[in-house]
C-alpha cells in the first residue's frame, strides 16, 4: 500500500491538504469523495531515504496511547475526535503518521480495530482482536485499559531479561578484545625479548604454549575471521529454517540453567496474554490461536495449537497441556482447578503474576551465577599469560645476577 499526498476543496471552498495512504490513485479520489471533497490534484509521495528499523513506535508509545485514549473513552469522545487529539499530542512523527490514517479510515467507515489491522508492525494481531472484543461487547475503554496493564507487565519481563544479558555480553567482549591484544601484540613483543636475550630455545613449557598459540592466532588471523563468519553465517541460516528454528527452541528450554528461565517466561506470558484475552470476552478457541503466535517459542507455540485442537474436540485445558510435556504440574493442575471452578481467566492472571515473581528471581540467581564464573574464567585466563611470560624473566633475572 502506498501512501498519497493530496489537496482537495471542501463545499465550503476551503482548499485542505493531506497525506493517505491506498492502493492508487482513485482509491484516494474515491475517499476524499465519500468526505465531500473534491480532489484537485492526487500525487504518489516520494519515498524517503530512511534507516529505521522496526516500526519507530515504542512500546512506551503504546502504553501512553492505550491508556489516553481509554480515559478519553470513558470520557464520552467519539473515537474520531481522540484519534485527532492524540494524534497532536504525540511527539513521535511515525506514530503521528499512523493514527492520522487510522482516524482516515475510521471516518471513512471502517471500524476502530480494522483500520489498527492496517498497521501490523505497531498494533499487533493480540492487540487488535482485544480491540474488536471491546467494540462488540461496548466494553472499548475497559479493554483498552487491561491492554495498558498487558503491555506494561510484557515490557517489565522483556527489561528483566534484557537486563540480566547486558553485563556478560560487555564483559565478554570486553574479555575477547583484551585476550586478541595480548595474543596479537603483548605475546610476540615477549617473544622478542626473549630472543634478544638467548633464552628463546630454554623456556618453561606454559610459555611455550601461550606463545604457539599467540602465533597461531597471528599467522591465520584471516582464516579464524572466515570461519567465525562462516559459523555465524550457518547458524543464522539453520535458525531462519523452519525445523531449524525449532530443534533450537527445543534445545533452548532444555538447557541446564537456561532452559527453567526459559520455561517460565514462557509460562508467564502464556497465562497472562491468555488471562486478558479470556477475562475480554475473547472466544478460547481465538483466543488460544492469538496466544501460539505470541508465544515467542516454536515448542511452545505448537503445546499450545495442540490443545487448542484437543479443546476443539470437546475436552478440557489442562489434560492437553500435561501431555506436550512443556508446561509445569502445578500450572496445569492450576489451569484445571479454573475451568472446574469457572474462573479460569482469574487463575491464569495468579499464575501470571506468580511465575512473573518466578522469572525476576531466576533471572537475579542467573546473573549471580554468571558474574562470578566470567570473573574467574576472565581473571584465570589473563593471569596464566601474565605468568607464561614472566616465568622467563625471573630465569633470565637469575642468570644476569650470576654472571
Amino acid at each position: 500500500m502506498a501512501e498519497f499526498v493530496w489537496e482537495a476543496r471542501a463545499r465550503t471552498g476551503e482548499m485542505r491538504k493531506g497525506a493517505m495512504e491506498a492502493e492508487s490513485e482513485d482509491a484516494v479520489n474515491q475517499r476524499l469523495r465519500a468526505q465531500q471533497l473534491q480532489p484537485t490534484k492526487v500525487k504518489k509521495k516520494a519515498k524517503e531515504l530512511n534507516f529505521q528499523l522496526g516500526s519507530g513506535v515504542s512500546k512506551k508509545d503504546i502504553v501512553t496511547f492505550t491508556r489516553l485514549f481509554a480515559t478519553m473513552i470513558d470520557a464520552g469522545l467519539p473515537i474520531v475526535q481522540c484519534l485527532e487529539i492524540l494524534q497532536g499530542q504525540t511527539e513521535n512523527k511515525h506514530f503521528a503518521a499512523v493514527l492520522r490514517d487510522v482516524k482516515s479510515s475510521v471516518e471513512q467507515g471502517a471500524t476502530f480495530s480494522d483500520s489498527l489491522r492496517r498497521h501490523p508492525k505497531v498494533f499487533d494481531h493480540l492487540y487488535t482482536n482485544l480491540v474488536q472484543a471491546g467494540e462488540v461487547g461496548g466494553i472499548l475503554d475497559t479493554i483498552l485499559n487491561r491492554l495498558a496493564v498487558y503491555i506494561e507487565k510484557a515490557m517489565k519481563l522483556s527489561r528483566q531479561v534484557r537486563g540480566a544479558m547486558v553485563y556478560p555480553s560487555i564483559v565478554i567482549v570486553v574479555f575477547f578484545g583484551v585476550l586478541s591484544i595480548l595474543l596479537l601484540f603483548v605475546i610476540p613483543g615477549f617473544e622478542k625479548m626473549f630472543k634478544d636475550f638467548g633464552a628463546k630455545d630454554e623456556l618453561p613449557a606454559l610459555t611455550q604454549l601461550v606463545m604457539d598459540i599467540s602465533r597461531a592466532f597471528t599467522g591465520n588471523l584471516l582464516w579464524i575471521f572466515l570461519a567465525i563468519s562462516g559459523l555465524i553465517s550457518a547458524g543464522s541460516y539453520v535458525y531462519r529454517t523452519p525445523k531449524g528454528k525449532r530443534a533450537t527452541h527445543k534445545i533452548l528450554l532444555n538447557v541446564p540453567v537456561v532452559g527453567p528461565v526459559l520455561r517460565k517466561i514462557a509460562v508467564a506470558r502464556f497465562t497472562r496474554t491468555l488471562g486478558t484475552l479470556l477475562s475480554s470476552g475473547v472466544p478460547i478457541l481465538d483466543a488460544m490461536e492469538i496466544v501460539a503466535k505470541t508465544a515467542g517459542n516454536i515448542a511452545v507455540e505448537e503445546a499450545i495449537l495442540y490443545a487448542r485442537i484437543k479443546i476443539s474436540e470437546g475436552k478440557n485445558m489442562a489434560q492437553p497441556l500435561m501431555e506436550t510435556g512443556v508446561f509445569p504440574s502445578m500450572v496445569v493442575q492450576m489451569v484445571g482447578v479454573g475451568e472446574q471452578t469457572g474462573a479460569l481467566d482469574a487463575m491464569l492472571n495468579k499464575i501470571a503474576d506468580f511465575y512473573e515473581d518466578e522469572v525476576d528471581v531466576a533471572v537475579s540467581a542467573l546473573t549471580s551465577l554468571i558474574e562470578p564464573a566470567l570473573m574467574v574464567g576472565i581473571g584465570g585466563t589473563v593471569g596464566v599469560v601474565l605468568i607464561a611470560m614472566y616465568l622467563p624473566i625471573f630465569s633470565i633475572a637469575g642468570k644476569i645476577k650470576a654472571d
